[in-house]
């Protein structure tokens, strides 16, 4: 059969832990996902950055339990886990040791400064080359227990101190980080932040030729250990093109702008170009913890002549769509509106991307199942979640209002919801028609567009109108071909 859903999610937010989370799978979500990708769930999971911000990789926040329910999960589940490539905790054992001892520690040179990157200093015209996803140069002044101070590499926030991975100690920390993963039946490994964890002087620090090599080495490591490797990078969409020909498997963050762009201007086009040239290995999605990309498919941000897969007038329109569909709810949680946040993407759930139209959302899910790949649905999208005002009121970081903390009434509430039902059934769908074990063909018009599944006979066809939302799903099922609505599969 075909390679089931995935889950991702935190185990704090829905379920309240990795027992709850792992009740929740075998309870009321039974036969839905075949994954789950539990994001970090390391001590701490609620620090700086929801989690992404480890003081150590190898320990289980005990708050949500321990590595043997990592174990349990894995046994009965694909479990997808993080391993955090770019930087450490600032609270982190082996930074405050450093900070302590400074050159007698022995993680001196394990942590990146501006003198370690830049021992001659750079120019001003060096610094402004940097990418970065966020306001500003990435350093932050930190003291040590001499009373000197270091400017070191920050690329996220102030929190998160970059390592050195060509370090040994480093090295041997990342490794170390993959053995108890692979102890704990952890099956796949998420690389979060790969894209920037080489610094090269006088490049961008950002998706280099020694990025790449990198990646394979660490592809290599995961590997040995019978691990798969999924990448994390948002970024001009040929360099997922070209990521994804060393590792197991890439994000496909282009797919949700384009659905977007697709649903909110009636346009197939460039969602149908994308579809010939994406790469196979690819897990799909609509929405993670992150923030809807734009980076993923417009110009190459280092080689303006490259051109995205959107132009800039339809960008502007897509951003703007989601804005006003949000009823300006995702605006105020984007950009230099909120802190933490990524200047390249727009918060905001899915659902609300798209006006809470149920039919659109139910459409917008089948175009990503009907996608190449593996799919992962995000638990906020999973019971069609708005966007989470309170909370972004109490912690300003804009990535909140998709990061929604769901009671067990809520859940059973949300689940009753006829959106989420159809969704479920259109999860089950996916599982289990033998034709998305086939070949794809796409074709569109105007405003429509066909996806057709095809295996030894079966076939799973979408057909829909993105000008009014209306889609229809024609299947073969025991030798008779069937077709209902979307929202009306059985």
């Amino acid at each position: 059969m075909p390679a089931k859903v995935e889950l991702i999610a935190y185990a704090d937010r829905f379920g309240g832990g990795l027992n709850g989370l792992h009740g929740l799978l075998s309870g009321p979500l039974r036969g839905l996902f075949g994954g789950v990708h539990v994001l970090p769930f390391y001590r701490p999971y609620d620090g700086a950055d929801a989690g992404f911000d480890p003081q150590d990789h190898t320990e289980v926040d005990p708050r949500l339990g321990s590595w043997d329910d990592i174990a349990a999960l894995g046994a009965e589940y694909r479990v997808m886990a993080d391993m955090i490539v770019n930087h450490v905790s600032s609270g982190s054992p082996q930074f405050q040791d450093w900070l302590a001892k400074g050159d007698a520690s022995q993680f001196a040179g394990m942590f990146l400064t501006y003198g370690t990157v830049f021992p001659g200093g750079a120019t001003e015209e060096t610094l402004l080359r940097l990418y970065r996803p966020r306001p500003g140069l990435p350093f932050t002044p930190y003291a040590f227990g001499n009373g000197t101070k270091a400017l070191m590499w920050t690329t996220f926030t102030p929190q998160q101190i970059d390592v050195d991975v060509s370090h040994p100690a480093t090295r041997t920390y990342l490794r170390r980080i993959l053995d108890q993963m692979a102890g704990a039946r952890v099956s796949h490994v998420r690389l979060d932040a790969v894209g920037y964890a080489v610094k090269t002087p006088g490049l961008t620090s950002f998706m280099t030729p020694e990025t790449f090599k990198f990646i394979g080495e660490v592809a290599d490591w995961c590997h040995d250990r019978d691990l798969v490797v999924l990448v994390e990078v948002h970024s001009y969409y040929l360099h997922q093109v070209e990521i994804a020909r060393q590792v197991d498997y890439v994000y496909d963050f282009a797919l949700p702008p384009l659905i977007l762009h697709a649903l909110t201007a009636a346009d197939p086009g460039p969602l149908l170009t994308w579809q010939g040239l994406r790469p196979a290995n690819a897990v799909t999605v609509l929405d993670t913890h992150d923030g809807i990309g734009v980076i993923d498919v417009g110009p190459d941000t280092t080689d303006r002549a490259r051109p995205g897969l959107l132009s800039p007038d339809q960008l502007a329109h897509l951003v703007d769509a989601v804005h006003a569909n949000s009823g300006g709810t995702s605006r105020q949680a984007t950009g230099a509106a909120a802190s933490n946040v990524d200047l390249y993407q727009v918060n905001c759930t899915f659902y609300d991307a798209l006006g809470r139209d149920d039919g659109r959302y139910l459409l917008a899910r089948a175009l990503q199942f009907w996608t190449p790949g593996i799919p992962q649905v995000y638990y906020v999208g999973l019971l069609a979640g708005g966007n989470d005002m309170d909370l972004l009121a109490r912690t300003h970081v804009g990535r909140d209002v998709n990061r929604h903390h769901y009671g067990p009434a809520e859940i059973e509430d949300a689940l009753a919801r006829p959106v989420v039902q159809a969704l479920c059934r259109l999860i089950r769908f996916r599982n289990t028609h033998p034709a998305f074990e086939g070949s794809l063909t796409c074709s569109g018009n105007a405003a429509n567009i066909e996806m057709s599944w095809s295996r030894d006979g079966d076939e799973a066809v979408l057909r829909a109108n993105l000008g009014d939302g209306s889609a229809e799903v024609t299947w073969t099922q025991n030798g008779t071909r069937r077709s209902a609505p979307l929202g009306e599969l059985p």
